[in-house]
């Protein structure tokens, strides 16, 4: 009644206007005149008093409620539900706290959400693990009997804590992609929780030609507890089974790794190395390798990687951000690079252009180099499918193409050259060629868009066949040379680009025409006007967690770290 009278504006008095008129001189003062003994009103025209200034005169302040008067079944609830890093600040605040904050149940529960940790360890399954990693055979030489025993921590009796604090925290900068630095050779590797134990995971591409085949993987090395508070780095390289190494992060975006037991690498005999290298590299053996050319490459790169002994730097690398106009989804692609084999490449968007980036190389154009680069401007309109088999036709077109785009440079600038990197020096000199091409979009002011503006009506124009299930025949002219014949024989639409092309040792590099092929999401290639090859690539059908860029100026700016380290 009072809080209703206070909000009525009545003031004072004990009931509301509305009430009063409906009652008679006599009960309106018999109302006035009781008290008002209402707990639940006085509880809120207290609180309503504190809060705008609704109540006459002083009042008595709320009851305040503590954090350590709540039950410790809903501090765990509570607990539990913040991140992990802000824990160790709270087991501070007081000893009930820090208390509470020893219960399995929360750090469970961080673990399964910041991690992926899905196992029980109090019932826990090791899976993908050799019953060799998991038990040793103990022999009583007494005896001449044995029984296993088992090498890996036991688990039952190890808290989640541990595994948070000592393992997953601990390690937490060493998650995601990174590209190892084996000279031009590069490579992938994804680290990632895998049950208790956190696996660097060497991801290699499928066998020479067999592009569209799931990419291959195997560990480098893994971290897990063997005891209490004391994370073990062991190194899986070599045949031997894992053996002691070392791990040292030597900024957040760079750490290294280090063999203590290199002979764990060593086979007996340096020629049954080498086969089971090559077996595993390549699929088979070097007497199916009839291409001494190729011989050569193989023999040099096995003799240039044995050195290294699993003892490498890593830097990280992110996937491409995505964006919804996007020719297509950007990310990993595995391509045919002659007598080299396969390579993953990174296509990445940059407004309108497309760039595909090594991330890993060889000795002609090392890994961090952009090996094409695609001008989403300019689509090419591939003849018929009679003509297309005409090399010299095809020649010409996309020739005629290239000088479109030299005078279009002159007249608006270097724009087709900025955000490139580093050119080759040749580029500069493009040979004349005949006007055959579909008309370029251009700025309102008439000169070529920007590169980092939108894709306008040229790539528009493009999507418009895909969008309506509409594709070309494609077929590749003679005299170009392609490791897989098995491509695509429709395709969706064809832009201009240039190629990296280069000597040994990444010697006198310049970039060429070519022609870009969409096929579908998952696959495109090139044709190598100058090299009169064919490359095919195919999307890495594989989720990586802990590797999307930040922003996309961070990484714009990993594009220009990995290709500063090869220039």
């Amino acid at each position: 009644m009072a809080v209703c009278a206070r909000l009525c504006g009545v003031g004072p008095s004990r009931g509301c206007r509305r009430r009063q008129q409906r009652r008679g001189p006599a009960e309106t003062a018999a109302a006035d005149s009781e008290p008002d003994t209402d707990p639940e009103e006085e509880r809120i025209e207290a609180s309503a008093g504190v809060g705008g200034g609704l109540c006459a005169g002083p009042s008595p302040p709320p009851p305040r409620c503590s954090l350590l008067e709540l039950p410790p079944e809903l501090l765990v609830e509570i607990f539990a539900s913040l991140p992990g890093t802000d824990l160790p600040s709270l087991a501070q605040v007081c000893t009930k706290f820090r208390r509470i904050l020893h219960t399995d149940t929360i750090w469970r529960r961080r673990c399964r959400e910041e991690y992926g940790v899905c196992e029980n360890l109090r019932k826990l399954e090791i899976t993908g693990v050799s019953c060799r990693d998991v038990y040793a055979k103990r022999i009583n030489p007494r005896v001449k009997s044995g029984r296993f025993v088992k090498i890996l921590p036991d688990y039952e009796h190890m808290a989640y804590r541990d595994v948070y604090t000592c393992l997953l925290h601990r390690y937490r900068h060493i998650l995601g992609l990174w590209q190892p630095d084996i000279g031009p050779y590069g490579g992938l590797l994804n680290v990632v929780v895998d049950g208790l134990f956190i696996i660097g995971w060497m991801y290699l591409p499928p066998h020479d030609p067999h592009v569209d085949d799931p990419m291959r993987f195997k560990p480098l090395f893994r971290i897990h507890l063997m005891e209490r508070k004391a994370a073990t780095v062991e190194c899986m390289y070599g045949h031997k089974g894992p053996h002691h190494g070392h791990i040292q992060i030597v900024k957040k975006d760079e750490f290294s790794t280090k063999c203590n037991q290199t002979d764990h690498h060593r086979m007996s005999g340096g020629r049954q190395e080498f086969r089971t290298w090559l077996r595993e590299e390549w699929g088979r053996t070097l007497e199916d390798i009839f291409h001494e050319h190729m011989q050569e490459l193989i023999l040099m790169k096995f003799i240039y990687t044995s050195q290294y002994d699993n003892c490498l730097t890593y830097r990280r690398i992110y996937l491409p951000p995505s964006r919804p106009d996007d020719l297509i989804k950007p990310g990993l692609f595995k391509g045919t690079y002659g007598s080299h084999g396969l390579e993953i490449v990174m296509l990445s968007f940059h407004g309108r252009r497309a760039r595909g980036t090594k991330i890993t190389g060889d000795p002609n154009i090392p890994a961090g180099q952009q090996t094409v680069e695609i001008d989403l401007r300019h689509r090419i309109q591939l003849p018929d499918l009679e003509n297309q088999r005409n090399f010299n036709e095809l020649s010409r077109i996309v020739l005629e193409v290239r000088e479109r785009v030299r005078q279009e440079q002159q007249e608006g600038g270097h724009e087709a050259g900025e955000g490139r990197g580093r050119q080759g020096p040749r580029e500069s000199q493009p040979s004349p060629a005949q006007p055959r091409a579909e008309a370029p979009s251009k700025g309102p002011d008439g000169t070529p868009g920007e590169d980092g503006g939108e894709p306008g009506d040229a790539v528009a124009a493009a999507e418009q066949p895909a969008q309506c299930g509409q594709g070309q025949p494609f077929v590749l002219p003679v005299g170009v040379s392609s490791r897989n014949e098995d491509y695509p024989r429709t395709c969706r639409m064809c832009f201009y680009g240039t190629g990296l092309i280069a000597g040994h040792g990444f010697t006198s590099p310049e970039r060429t025409p070519g022609v870009f092929i969409l096929f579908d999401e998952d696959r495109f290639g090139f044709v190598w006007l100058e090299l009169k090859s064919f490359s095919l690539y195919s999307r890495v059908q594989a989720t990586f967690r802990n590797a999307d860029a930040p922003s996309p100026q961070a990484f714009d700016e990993m594009l220009k770290n990995i290709q500063s380290l090869t220039s």
